[in-house]
């Protein structure tokens, strides 16, 4: 059997981007996507898709991206590389509800790869809360284990760790949120194929759309007033603070000049600083806080 190309992985990327705006829709029930396609000036280009004012995403994007041309000086240097090209596909999704009580959900799956023959996979699915739910929080580790162990039941263990560690604030000494999975430079080797790692990538991507629908439609409902908006205002400053100042994928996105509207639609269309805020002792917002942490075991 011929090993998975380049050109299959970008394929199934689109079909899971298509797959997943269609299921968002469906499930907000007034948004839709608006397509915007773009081409990069080195090689490649993508197609951004947002939605905005529905009933249940405020302001979202799924957008996918293939990508090429001759490698920046950066990430050569980065790779111990004097020359070469490069070749990167993806799916990248940030999600920011209207209600506080649905939480923001960013995941992303890539594939690079280098002229030298050089690839790897990377990704990861995690999950910030306005406010933690512990039995969301469980529902949601315990579906991203299941995915995992399907394919090594080491993923799991060694994936969760490091979208704690990743997904870190560190100014803050706070976590973004509960975390999830990420990985990184996943390729084959001993036990794995090329086609195993991507089978795993694929299924990432897939799990996403019923994750995040069902969280949608169980916490949509839910009433909420000025102290959930502003605590919601002040968590998304939290997104942003992450996304601008420590982000890998934002940072390679703009060094290897990418197109900006897409690389930063993570950012949510509104979000809030308050100088020094303490929240009330006690309060469901001190409790969100003090669940902000690494090393939470959420599927016991």
């Amino acid at each position: 059997m011929p090993q998975v190309n380049k050109e299959d992985i970008s394929a199934v990327f689109k079909n899971i981007q298509d797959h997943i705006c269609k299921e968002l829709e469906r499930v907000d029930g007034q948004g839709k996507f608006i397509e915007d396609k773009w081409q990069r000036p080195g090689g490649g280009g993508g197609r951004s898709r947002v939605i905005r004012a529905g009933n249940i995403i405020e302001k979202g994007g799924v957008n996918f991206s293939e990508v090429h041309g001759k490698t920046p000086e950066k990430i050569l240097s980065s790779f111990g590389l004097t020359e070469g090209d490069f070749f990167a596909t993806g799916v990248s999704i940030v999600l920011h509800p209207e209600n506080p009580w649905v939480p923001i959900i960013h995941m992303n799956i890539r594939y690079f790869e280098m002229s030298n023959g050089t690839y790897w996979f990377g990704g990861g699915i995690d999950l910030t809360p306005h406010y933690v739910d512990t039995d969301d929080a469980r529902t949601f580790h315990q579906k991203l284990k299941a995915v995992c162990d399907k394919h090594d039941t080491d993923y799991y263990k060694e994936f969760k760790p490091w979208a704690d560690n990743y997904f870190y604030i560190k100014h803050r000494k706070e976590t973004r949120g509960i975390g999830g999975i990420f990985f990184d430079h996943l390729s084959e080797d001993k036990n794995k194929s090329k086609e195993d790692i991507f089978n795993f990538v694929k299924d990432v991507g897939l799990i996403f759309a019923p994750i995040y629908t069902h969280f949608m439609t169980k916490n949509s409902v839910k009433t909420y007033g000025k102290r959930e908006k502003d605590w919601q205002m002040n968590r998304r400053g939290r997104y942003v603070e992450f996304n601008l100042v420590l982000d890998r994928g934002t940072k390679f996105g703009l060094e290897t000049d990418g197109r900006t509207e897409s690389i930063l639609m993570s950012l949510p269309p509104m979000a809030g600083w308050e100088y020094n805020y303490q929240p009330t002792a006690n309060s469901l917002e001190a409790k969100t806080l003090s669940m902000l942490k690494k090393g939470i075991n959420w599927v016991e």
